[in-house]
C-alpha cells in the first residue's frame, strides 16, 4: 500500500477530516480501475454537460484523477525501474538537470547545478514513495575526480604564480572557518546538540564530504556509538543551504566583476613610425617596457622589404615596426619609439606571412617556445597563442599544450614547412592524454587516500579529489618529463571536467535527497539547521567582504574563489554558466580548494571529538 503522509492539525474535526482523506486516497492508489473509471466519468460528464456548474467539478474531478493515476503509474513502474537501473538515472538527471539549468529567471539560470538539485527531488520522492533511488558513491567519487584533474591541468601553469601573492587570502581563509567553527559550537550547545550533530551539521555547511566522515570517524573514537549516523543526519539538514546561500554569495561577487581591475587586456598590434635618430637596439627598447609584447615585423624605409626583427636589430628613424601585445605594452612601446603609423605591414604578405596554425605533434607539447627556436629553425616568430578563448603574448618562456593555436610570422615561402613542423591537426583540440590522464588520475588517487596522523591519535586522509587536483596543478605546470606529457589540451579538458562534474553533482544529490527524508523526522531537525544556516552566512559574507574590500579582489576571482572555499563544484559550474568560463574563474576555486579541503576535515576531526 502506498502510504501518503498528511499534515496533522489541532482539533478533533479536522483530523478526522485528515483520517477521511487518507483512507479514501489510500483505497484509490490501491484500486487504479476505481481511479479509471472516476476518469471516464468525469470525461462523459465535460461531453455531455451543458451547465457550468457541472462541467467544473467535472473537469476538477478529471484533474485529480489523472494525476492520481500518474503517482500510480509513476511510482509502480519508473520509480523502481530507476531504483534498479543507476546508469539510467544518471543520465536522466544529467539531461534532465541541464534543461532545467538552462531556464533563465530574470537573466540567472542554475546551470549545472540544476543537476544536483534534480538528484534530491528525485531521491526525497523515492524516499517518500519507499523506493530509494541513489547513484553508487563510486561513480561520484569519479566524477569528482575527473574534474579536480581536469581543473589542475587547466590552472596550473598560472597557479604556482597567484599563489606566491595568494598568503592573504588564504589567512583570511582560515580565519573565517575558525570563526564559523566557534560559532558552531557555541550555538550547538547552547542548542542542546550533541558533538556529532554539531560537527555533522558544520560539514554540510561547507559541503564537505570527507569532513562528515573525519567527523564521523571521531564521534566512535570518542565513544558515541550512534555519532556516524547523527553527523550524517546533521550534514543532510545543512547541506541544501550551503549549496544554495553560497550560490547567493557567488552571485553577489559577479555582479560587481565588470569593475575587475584584474581583466586581462585584449590583445593588440600595431605599426610604429620610427622617429629616434641615436639607433637603439631592439632588446633594449624591449627591456624597459613593463607589459607582455612581441615586435613581429620590421621594415627599413617606405619600400624596403619586410622582415623578421630580432633584439639584436637597430632602429633608424623612418623605419616602420609591428608590435603585438596588450594596450598598455604596445603605448609604452610607441612613446619609447616614435609615433603610431597608418601603414600596415601585416597587409602586405608579399615577404612575411602570418598563419594560425594548431599544436597537434605530441612532441611539442609541455615546451616552452624558446625551446623551439623556431627563429633560427625557420625564421619564423610565434606572436599570439590561443588557448581556448584567450590570447596570450608568445614570449619565450610560454610553455605550449597541445591544442593550442599558435600565431606564426614567418617567411611566404616557408609557411607549408612551419605548419608541418606543429603538426596543424584539428585532433590535437580534442586528445585527452590516456597516459597522463590515467598515471596522473591514480597518482592524485592514491595521495588523497593516504592516511595522515592526527595530534590526537586520529587519521584523516585528503580525499580523492584534493589529491587528483594537486597532481593535476602539477602536471599542468611542467608540461613535460623528458618525453612524457604531463599536460592535455584546453578543450580535452573543458570536455572532462564539465562531464565529472555532472556526474559527481548527479551523484551528491540522489544522497542528499534520500537522506533529507529521515532528517526533517527528527526533533532537532531545526536546532541543526540554525546552526548550519549560520555557518554558512559567516563563512560565505566572510569571504565575500573580505575579499572584496580588504583584498580587493576582482568579482570574477571571487566567484571561482567562493565554490573553492565551499569546495563545492556546483557553485564553480555557476561561475562559469555566468562568466562564458572565464579562466580566472578556475584559478581562484584552484587557489584554495587544496587548504580549504584539508582544513575543513581537520576542523571536523576536532568537532566530532569534543
Amino acid at each position: 500500500m502506498t502510504n501518503i503522509r498528511c499534515v496533522t492539525f489541532s482539533g478533533k474535526t479536522e483530523g478526522r477530516h485528515n483520517d477521511v482523506v487518507t483512507t479514501v486516497l489510500d483505497y484509490l492508489l490501491d484500486n487504479p480501475v476505481v481511479i479509471v473509471l472516476l476518469m471516464v466519468g468525469a470525461g462523459l460528464l465535460l461531453w455531455r454537460a451543458k451547465r457550468r456548474s457541472i462541467r467544473i467539478p467535472a473537469m476538477a474531478l478529471l484533474a485529480c484523477s489523472t494525476a492520481l493515476l500518474a503517482w500510480k503509474v509513476a511510482h509502480a513502474n519508473v520509480l523502481h525501474h530507476l531504483s534498479g537501473n543507476v546508469v539510467l538515472t544518471l543520465f536522466l538527471l544529467v539531461g534532465a538537470g541541464m534543461l532545467l539549468g538552462h531556464v533563465k529567471v530574470k537573466g540567472v539560470s542554475l546551470g549545472a547545478a540544476a543537476v544536483l538539485f534534480c538528484g534530491i527531488a528525485l531521491a526525497a520522492w523515492g524516499a517518500a514513495a519507499s523506493t530509494p533511488i541513489e547513484v553508487p558513491k563510486e561513480l561520484g567519487t569519479l566524477g569528482l575526480a575527473i574534474f579536480t584533474f581536469a581543473i589542475g591541468i587547466q590552472s596550473g601553469p598560472n597557479f604556482f604564480h597567484v599563489i606566491r601573492t595568494a598568503g592573504g587570502p588564504l589567512a583570511i581563509l582560515l580565519s573565517v572557518l575558525g570563526v564559523a567553527a566557534l560559532t558552531a559550537v557555541g550555538v550547538g550547545r547552547l542548542l542542546g546538540l550533541k558533538a556529532a550533530m554539531i560537527a555533522g551539521a558544520f560539514a554540510g555547511a561547507v559541503t564537505n564530504t570527507p569532513a562528515l566522515a573525519a567527523a564521523g570517524n571521531a564521534a566512535s573514537l570518542a565513544g558515541d556509538k550512534g555519532g556516524p549516523g547523527d553527523a550524517t543526519v546533521a550534514y543532510a539538514v545543512t547541506y541544501l543551504y550551503g549549496v544554495i546561500g553560497m550560490l547567493f554569495f557567488c552571485l553577489l561577487a559577479l555582479r560587481y566583476r565588470r569593475s575587475d581591475k584584474d581583466t586581462p587586456s585584449p590583445l593588440i598590434n600595431r605599426t610604429i613610425r620610427v622617429e629616434r635618430e641615436d639607433g637603439p637596439l631592439l632588446g633594449n627598447i624591449v627591456e624597459t617596457i613593463s607589459g607582455q609584447l612581441r615586435f613581429s615585423r620590421l621594415r627599413r624605409g617606405e619600400r624596403g622589404p619586410i622582415t623578421r626583427p630580432t633584439n639584436k636589430d637597430r632602429l633608424h628613424k623612418d623605419d616602420l615596426i609591428t608590435v603585438v601585445g596588450t594596450q598598455e605594452a604596445v603605448n609604452q612601446a610607441i612613446k619609447a619609439v616614435g609615433h603610431g603609423s597608418s601603414h600596415s605591414l601585416i597587409e602586405d604578405r608579399k615577404y612575411l606571412d602570418f598563419r594560425r596554425i594548431t599544436v597537434s605533434d605530441p612532441k611539442l607539447a609541455g615546451r616552452t617556445i624558446g625551446e623551439l627556436d623556431i627563429d633560427n629553425r625557420f625564421g619564423a616568430t610565434i606572436s599570439r597563442v590561443r588557448r581556448g578563448d584567450v590570447d596570450m603574448v608568445g614570449t619565450p618562456e610560454l610553455v605550449l599544450q597541445q591544442g593550442d593555436r599558435v600565431r606564426v610570422v614567418g617567411p611566404t615561402g616557408r609557411m607549408k614547412e612551419i605548419s608541418t613542423y606543429f603538426g596543424d591537426s584539428s585532433r590535437g583540440l580534442s586528445s585527452i592524454n590516456p597516459v597522463a590522464l590515467g598515471l596522473g588520475m591514480a597518482l592524485g588517487i592514491f595521495i588523497g587516500e593516504w592516511k595522515f596522523l592526527t595530534p590526537t591519535g586520529a587519521t584523516f586522509s585528503i580525499g580523492s579529489a584534493a589529491g587528483t587536483l594537486l597532481v593535476g596543478l602539477i602536471f599542468g605546470r611542467i608540461g613535460r618529463i623528458g618525453r612524457f606529457v604531463t599536460a592535455m589540451p584546453f578543450t580535452a579538458t573543458a570536455v572532462l571536467s564539465e562531464f565529472g562534474l555532472l556526474v559527481f553533482l548527479a551523484q551528491a544529490g540522489t544522497k542528499a535527497g534520500g537522506e533529507i527524508a529521515h532528517a526533517f523526522t527528527g526533533g532537532d531537525w531545526w536546532r541543526i539547521f540554525v546552526t548550519g544556516f549560520l555557518v554558512t552566512t559567516i563563512v560565505g559574507l566572510g569571504i565575500y567582504v573580505s575579499m572584496r574590500w580588504v583584498v580587493k579582489m576582482g568579482g570574477t576571482r571571487l566567484s571561482g574563489l567562493i565554490g573553492g572555499v565551499q569546495t563545492q563544484p556546483a557553485i564553480l559550474a555557476f561561475a562559469n554558466e555566468r562568466t562564458g568560463a572565464d579562466p580566472r574563474v578556475a584559478l581562484g576555486y584552484a587557489m584554495v580548494y587544496p587548504v580549504a579541503m584539508i582544513v575543513k576535515i581537520f576542523i571536523a576531526q576536532v568537532l566530532g571529538g569534543l
